[in-house]
């Protein structure tokens, strides 16, 4: 299991960035951060979650806009 934003996520194995889109995340508005290190936006791509992992995924929100589609 990772532990992604607080809840326990069945997501080990898996690329970030198809866990990203998965969630309908956009990725040009997120910043995230896994065991305490940011990844590189060029990165996602290649990153595989681990289990065990601790990933913070935080938003930059203009006017009150989500970070979700």
């Amino acid at each position: 299991m990772v532990q992604i934003n607080g809840e326990s996520v069945d997501a080990a194995g898996k690329v970030l960035k198809e866990y990203l889109e998965e969630n309908n995340y956009i990725t040009e508005g997120i910043a995230v951060e896994c065991n305490e290190k940011i990844i590189p936006k060029q990165k996602y791509n290649e990153f595989t979650l681990s289990d065990g992992d601790i990933v913070e995924i935080v938003s930059f929100v203009g006017g009150g806009q989500p970070a979700l589609k």
